[in-house]
């Protein structure tokens, strides 16, 4: 039987629901650094412009902009990731305090942390510089994580994967946690945003969150229509057999699977895209929190689609709040959904 579609009103009296719950975060922390000024002139070295830097700006990427997120959303997320040394790894440890996100940060001596720097000029990134080490982290890591998952796998009702495939998600680990899902008593909703590489490992998950190119790329077909996204999504149901899927198509909005045969299209309510940095943390972040809250999966979806057209709108990879989002559902109201299966 398929699910009533919420109407506005109700969205807005379950946003309070959200408030304080609780989602557990494993996955790959990374420092976002922008440096953000104006380009006057083009550089008699190359032919490219010359930046002259105004401002810097750090904060947590990666699974630490789920967890800023949920924290952005009243909610009370804990970080579960590897970190290794040096000035980067310290900052970021600096930024978490700051922002008062709990962390468990495994160390990993010698491996610099993962770093993104984005050169903006009047709000247009002009290129994007990365330094990692993206290779799996070290066995006895992982098997530090999967303990401090353990010690804690029962204060929280949700747990996110972000999978950046920086190392963490990894086979050791994934191995790892299925034994802690057949052992513990209390059971969790996993939910992962993936990596086409690491597919093989998503077996038997509660929910999938790739884009557009990601699911085509782990069904290995394209994704550009409704009957091609219908058909790759079955593909993905088939090969993970997953509880659901949620594949996020940029301006054409989301598709839900909530089996391989009851999918609805949601459209999207971003009244501008600026820019996506970011967005898919936003995604993964609205739905772990109104699942760990008790809301349907489809209430969950339409929430994080509001969420999402909101952070598309502003520069960098930023955050929404709940007032941000009921904003949005009393000036869109009711969304034109469509049953695709």
């Amino acid at each position: 039987m398929n699910e009533p579609l919420p109407r506005p009103e109700e969205l807005l009296a379950r946003l309070s629901c959200l408030e304080s719950s609780k989602v557990l975060i494993v996955g790959d922390l990374i420092l976002d650094e922008y440096l953000l000024g104006d380009a006057g002139r083009i550089s008699p070295e190359a032919p490219v412009p010359v930046v002259l830097v105004e401002e810097e700006r750090f904060m947590p990427g990666g699974a630490g902009n789920v967890a800023r997120n949920i924290l952005a959303l009243g909610g009370q997320p804990h970080l579960i990731s590897a970190c290794g040394d040096g000035h980067n790894s310290a900052l970021l440890r600096q930024i978490l305090n700051k922002n008062s996100l709990a962390a468990d940060l495994v160390p990993l001596p010698g491996r610099p942390a993962t770093t993104k720097t984005r050169i903006m000029a009047r709000g247009q990134q002009v290129v994007r510089v990365d330094r990692e080490d993206a290779s799996p982290i070290p066995r006895e890591a992982s098997r530090q994580i999967l303990q401090i998952l353990s010690g804690i796998w029962n204060d929280y009702p949700v747990l996110v994967l972000s999978d950046y495939d920086k190392g963490v998600i990894n086979r050791e680990f994934m191995d790892g946690l299925q034994g802690l899902r057949q052992e513990k008593t209390q059971k969790k909703l996993v939910l992962v945003d993936p990596k086409p590489r690491n597919f093989s490992l998503y077996q038997g998950l509660d929910l999938l969150t790739p884009n557009a190119s990601e699911t085509a790329a782990a069904a290995g077909m394209p994704a550009h229509t409704p009957a091609e996204i219908l058909a790759a999504g079955r593909t993905i149901f088939s090969r993970n057999n997953c509880g659901s899927l949620l594949s996020t198509l940029g301006s054409n909005g989301l598709a839900l699977f909530q089996g391989p045969d009851n999918v609805l299209h949601i459209p999207t309510v971003a009244q501008k895209v600026f820019d996506v940095s970011g967005a898919g943390d936003t995604v993964i972040a609205t739905l772990a929190l109104a699942l760990a809250s008790g809301l349907s999966l489809l209430e969950a979806s339409m929430l994080a689609n509001f969420a999402a057209g909101n952070v598309v709108a502003e520069v960098g990879a930023t955050t929404t709040t709940m007032p941000q989002i009921a904003q949005a559902i009393q000036t869109l109201g009711r969304l034109p959904l469509e049953r695709w299966l």
